[in-house]
């Protein structure tokens, strides 16, 4: 299994490449997927600022069309010394693959990081699971 210094440092470099001319806030984001692979995604804002990228929501992508299906832990890097959390709606796509005890690191890398499941940071959340098949 890989390890949190390798999901920080496949986080930090796909942060370098972060496409970020509005806000000037880079987010890198990498998962350890249910396949063993680490897959990183970057924030890509867009002058349209609706239609931008997360990083995480990269990072789904990038799994998703590598092969693999589940998070099996995530790590979110950005600048400064507060924690980058997820959004609230990237927070709903990380629960559409992985399931609520997962861990979630965010980091601002100036900073300590914060260390919580799933479950912490999306509490009574909807799930894949309440839809009948």
């Amino acid at each position: 299994m890989a390890s949190d210094t390798e999901l920080f440092a496949a986080a930090e470099a796909v942060r370098a490449r972060a496409y970020a001319p509005y806000s000037h806030f880079s987010v890198g984001a990498a998962i350890l997927a249910d396949d063993g692979r680490i897959y990183a995604g970057c924030n890509i804002e867009n002058a349209a600022y609706p239609i931008g990228n997360c990083a995480e929501a990269s990072a789904i992508a990038a799994m998703i069309a590598g092969g693999g299906k589940r998070i099996r832990r995530l790590y979110v890097t950005g600048p400064g010394t507060a924690p980058v959390t997820p959004c609230g709606g990237c927070r709903q796509r990380i629960r559409e693959f992985a399931d609520l005890d997962v861990v979630v690191i965010s980091h601002g890398i100036e900073g300590a990081p914060l260390t919580q499941t799933l479950n912490q940071l999306l509490p009574h959340s909807f799930g894949p699971e309440f839809l009948s098949k």
